[in-house]
């Protein structure tokens, strides 16, 4: 099986429930009381996804490029 690496993006305050999901993975999220939860959740929700569409006999979606970062912005 091929190793990918996947984007998640993790939203949330601090003191809050995080949650996250996957810009190349649509529907697939996952949530957590902390950033490790929610990042374990997200692994487990990806490998879960990625099995469904093989059970399903979809492809499984290539990692894009995609890349985060801040700017910073006058006020």
């Amino acid at each position: 099986m091929t190793e990918r690496r996947y984007l998640i993006v993790i939203e949330g305050a601090k003191g809050e429930n995080l949650s996250a999901y996957a810009p190349d993975l649509p529907g697939c999220v996952a949530t957590g009381a902390t950033l490790k939860d929610v990042e374990r959740e997200m692994r487990d929700a990806i490998a879960y996804h990625l099995e469904g569409l093989r059970a399903a006999g979809e492809p499984i979606p290539e990692p894009s490029e995609l890349t985060a970062t801040y700017v910073d912005i006058a006020a």
